[in-house]
């Protein structure tokens, strides 16, 4: 038997040549993905990723002779012009053939960057390969599946307890009228006929041929057949045994310049991106507030230019009843991801506070805060002024609740933030120390 595999491999491309190649190049592929991450939208990181990684990180090892040893030969076709012992004249400029060297024409573009095409998978996979879901331990992940039972149509095996009555007799139906074995009442009335016929009859023998015969042919063609027996049939299929949630809180007062809500939607993006890698099924929940909270769609969330107060507590309110009425945690793995520029009432932090060390940090997976700041304002890691919120969550923090904090200003440190939130332990440990 041979087997030819005729599917299109991407770009015309060798599949196995091209994960090998990835294989080899996957430290240097990887840097290079995390950098075009930080030049081009969020919304772009699930599409098909062109990166450049330099020529040295794609050069094989090869074996070469020693140049100026040994005696070599070179033979130059098509010269028409020089003999042995002339002397070639420099071009000039010092230019020449267009090398790998920084003296080719084209300067740096000559040979100084090697660019390929990743996939959607093949860049979401190194992007996001050293992150994961932190404190797992405490529910299931939807990774991890359950097999399921659902019907399967029928088939001519099974157990006793399977077998499909009404299909079985439909069949043994349609192969008895087809090869057209006697009914019962044909039998029956040729022998009430018989038992009425005195001895002697000519019609008998006849008579009683023929009844031999039927009975004959009822005891060839059964009633019901192993043919014709039918059972359900049940295929088992993944379940997932838990699901996602992701609750991005943020707040539009006016204090919320656009750009700070620009900041905030990238983080969100990137952990929506993150979930879907992690989840079949995750569900978003944007709650916007001011001095006060309302469940909203996306649009509204990042478009509506309603502007007032602040008042934390009423988020977090609002967080808490819709995981009472839609998301038990004990079916849904629950992460929530605030964004906000610092700005509370005093009096609100000890409400705020309760409702989170009582209800919302228990029932969540991770909560992650993300104070957002101007774009001139310090670099991510450093907060010079701590704002009201930042002091109410810096007191959960460090009293062991599960929560993560940092502080952004540029778009270009969302990504080396969002990874010091949700990257792996080692990978965390080595960023603060």
């Amino acid at each position: 038997m041979h087997i030819v595999d005729r599917r299109l491999n991407p770009g015309g491309k060798s599949l196995a040549n091209r994960q090998r190649f990835l294989r080899r190049v996957k430290d240097v592929a990887q840097r290079a993905v995390r950098e075009s991450a930080r030049e081009k939208d969020i919304k772009d990181l699930g599409k098909d990723g062109r990166v450049s990684v330099p020529v040295d990180g794609v050069r094989e090892p090869r074996f070469s002779r020693q140049p100026g040893t040994g005696l070599q030969d070179h033979i130059l076709p098509g010269n028409k012009t020089y003999v042995e012992g002339d002397r070639i004249e420099r071009p000039p400029g010092g230019g020449g053939g267009s090398g790998s060297g920084e003296g080719g024409e084209g300067g740096e573009n000559s040979e100084d960057a090697f660019r390929f095409v990743l996939t959607r998978e093949e860049f979401l996979e190194l992007f996001l390969e050293d992150l994961e879901l932190p404190d797992l331990a405490k529910r299931r992940l939807a990774v991890v599946e359950t097999e399921g039972l659902r019907r399967a149509g029928y088939t001519v095996t099974g157990s006793p307890a399977n077998l499909a009555l009404g299909r079985t007799l439909r069949n043994s139906m349609s192969r008895r009228i087809a090869l057209k074995r006697p009914k019962p009442e044909e039998i029956a009335a040729l022998e009430a006929r018989i038992a009425e016929m005195r001895p002697g009859d000519p019609a008998l023998p006849d008579l009683q041929l023929a009844l031999e015969m039927l009975r004959e042919r009822s005891k060839r063609i059964p009633y019901v057949d192993p043919i014709d027996l039918r059972y359900r049939r049940f295929e088992p299929y993944p379940r997932p045994v838990a699901q996602a949630v992701m609750f991005c809180l943020m707040d539009v007062s006016g204090s919320m310049t656009e750009h700070m809500k620009d900041l905030a939607k990238r983080f969100y993006i990137l952990l929506h991106i993150f979930l879907t890698r992690r989840y079949r099924h995750v569900e978003i929940v944007f709650i916007r507030h001011t001095d006060r909270a309302t469940e909203v769609d996306e649009e509204t969330f990042f478009g509506s230019r309603e502007t007032g107060g602040t008042l934390v507590s009423s988020a977090l309110v609002e967080m808490k009843r819709v995981i009472a009425e839609r998301y038990s945690p004990d079916d849904w793995n629950i992460y929530a991801a605030q964004a906000s520029d610092g700005d509370n009432v005093s009096s609100d932090g000890p409400t705020a506070t309760e409702l989170l060390r009582s209800h919302i940090l228990p029932a969540c997976q991770h909560f992650a805060y993300l104070e957002v700041g101007d774009e001139n304002g310090p670099r991510a890691g450093f907060v010079e002024h701590r704002t009201t919120l930042w002091r109410t969550y810096e007191g959960l923090a460090k009293s062991g609740g599960a929560i993560a904090m940092r502080k952004v200003n540029h778009r270009r440190e969302i990504y080396p933030v969002f990874r010091e939130l949700f990257g792996r332990k080692d990978a965390r440990a080595e960023a603060g120390a």
